[in-house]
This record gives structure tokens, sequence and C-alpha cells, in this order.
């Protein structure tokens, strides 16, 4: 039993840690970051779409859009 509680906690701490991709209207004002490129949060962005990972989103101080809470 221990050692498949074990197991599922290392398994469960690297998924987590994984490096996800997500993606920001390129502009001065954007505080949001999105999952997907189809987000309706993206919609009036005018500028480019950039993804970067989720860790260096939230480094920007940028949180997750409301659209996909």
């Amino acid at each position: 039993m221990k050692i498949l509680f074990l197991s599922f906690f290392f398994l469960a701490t690297a998924t987590c840690k994984e490096s996800t991709t997500v993606y920001l209207c390129n502009s001065g004002g954007g505080k949001k970051y999105h999952l997907i490129t189809s987000c309706r949060g993206l919609s009036n962005c005018s500028h480019k779409l950039i993804s970067i990972s989720l860790d260096k989103a939230r480094d920007q101080g940028k949180t997750l859009c409301k659209w996909e809470k």
C-alpha cells in the first residue's frame, strides 16, 4: 500500500511540473494568459499572439483569463 501511494505521489508531482504552453497578446497592457488560441479573451487582440511557458507567464504577473476558469 505504501509503495502504491508513493508511486502515485511521484507521478502526480512529475505531471504538475510539466511545462505548459500558454498564449499571450503581445501588447504592453496585457495581464492575462490563455490556454487556447481560440479563447474568447483573445478576440480583441490586435497585436501578435505569442506562446510562452506557464511559468514564464506567471513570473511576468499574468493570470488566467476569466473565460477559461
